[in-house]
This record gives C-alpha cells, structure tokens and sequence, in this order.
C-alpha cells in the first residue's frame, strides 16, 4: 500500500482517486487542488492541503482547538492514570507515551485528554491545538489494528498498542503531547520538523529525539500529518484545560474548533 499511495501514473491515480470519492463521499471544494488530475499520487489526493480560509481558528486568547478534522472518540480526564477509550475499556497513560519518562508520566496523571478519529474521508493534516515549544518526540512501534468506533470497543487498549509517535511539547498550559496513532493502511506518519517518520520499510524499534533547538509552533499551524487515516490524542497535564461541555463523544469536529479553554 505504501507504494502503490505513491505510484505516480497517472490513469491510476485518477482512478482511484475517483473511486475512493465515490466510496467515501469525499468534498474537495474547499481543497487548494479541487480536481481529481490534478494530483500526481493517491498520497499526495489523500494528504491535500486545505485553502487558507477553509478553517479558520479560533481567535479567543484562551482557546484549545482541534488538531483535526474528525469525530470525538472520547474526551475528558485522565484518572489515576488511565484514558478511558470505550465502555469496558482503559489504558494506561504510561504505556501510550512510551513508557520511558516516569516524570513525564507523572505530569499528565490527573490531566485531560482528547481522542479524535479521523475517517478515510477527513482532511488528514494534524494542526497545534495550542502554541508550544518542542521538546521531545518518541516513535514507538506496535500493532496496526483499525481504530474504527467497532475495534476501539473490542480491542483493550487499542491506542497503547498500535504504532505511534508521541511529540511533546511545552505550553503556557503546561506539557501538551500529541500521539498520532497509527492504523490500518496507515502508509506512514509525518511531522513538519522531521519528515516521515514510519516508512513501510526496515526494522521497527523505539527511538526518541530531544530537541534543544528552538522548534516554536504557533496554534493552528500544521505540525503533521497521515498518509492514510488515523487517529490522534491530545493530553494535557495538570488541571489547566477545561473542555466544553457540549463536546460529547461521537460528536464531529473541525481542525481550528474550540474544544476547551485556559482553566480559570
């Protein structure tokens, strides 16, 4: 799959492109390339860009907004240090970072957390939800299960056992991080500041990367993106994000939508 998403014929990547609209009732009005040619791989059609006025985001001073477009998995608290991922079903905080950072860990038990599935139709660039400075990012290889509502129901800690890439970064709110969960088809997972980070390709072990340097992104500027869909998590430390209460699972949202707010 990750070859054929990048295969630049032309014949076939119209028609998949075609096909794939068809099935998955995709609108490109509000893509910067509105017609199927005009896209030189089914990756770069699935990875499209947006035009600059398609999301906007949201302007209060204190806003937390959506990294993606999507639909709610769940959204709330982390307890004692699990997130809670479908009825019956919790996983550990530890376990989704990569369980390499006790002190990490510690910092987000007790925090907020939001889940958003992006489906094959969604815009599948990832935005800040809040500004911060880089400081860490971890790729931790797993499972490549489907996140669909179905298999998040069935399948215990589903997020804590795909592949995934954890950036974490510092806020005015405190540590943010940011888990791109990978899945089925998932070509491979990018960053603005890396590049790809999980070719199909080669042995698959843990790695870390600490930045010293100053990698400052604003909110609502692009930080990655899938290529093919996915799923991500963003979590907060500590008591400093207050989620709208009228955000419930299940709901859809837009990449720029306030989600939550500065705690008072």
């Amino acid at each position: 799959m990750y070859r054929l998403a990048r295969w630049e014929n032309p014949l076939w990547t119209r028609a998949l492109i075609g096909l794939f609209r068809r099935v998955f009732d995709v609108d490109l009005d509000q893509a910067v390339l509105p017609e199927d040619g005009r896209y030189r791989s089914f990756n770069a059609f699935f990875t499209r860009a947006l035009r600059a006025d398609a999301r906007p985001t949201d302007p209060g001073p204190a806003a937390v907004v959506s990294p993606a477009d999507g639909t709610i998995s769940q959204i709330g608290r982390i307890e004692a240090g699990l997130i809670f991922q479908a009825k019956g079903h919790r996983y550990d905080v530890a376990t989704l970072l990569g369980g390499r950072d006790t002190a990490l860990t510690e910092a987000f038990t007790g925090g907020s957390f939001a889940t958003i599935y992006l489906s094959p139709r969604d815009y599948h660039r990832l935005h800040m939800p809040r500004g911060g400075r880089l400081r860490r990012m971890v790729y931790v290889p797993g499972r490549l299960f489907s996140v669909n509502a179905a298999t998040t129901a069935l399948v215990p800690s589903l997020f804590a056992r795909n592949e995934r890439v954890v950036a974490v970064f510092d806020t005015d709110l405190g540590p943010m991080a940011l888990v791109l969960v990978g899945a089925i088809f998932v070509g491979s997972i990018e960053t603005v500041w890396h590049g790809e980070i999980t070719p199909r390709r080669g042995p698959r072990r843990a790695e870390q990367w600490d930045y010293a340097d100053a990698i400052t992104l604003e909110r609502g500027m692009e930080m990655g993106r899938f290529n093919m869909g996915s799923t991500i998590i963003v979590l907060f430390a500590g008591q400093g994000v207050q989620w709208e209460q009228v955000l419930n699972a299940g709901d859809s949202v837009q990449c720029g939508q306030r989600l939550g707010q500065r705690a008072r």
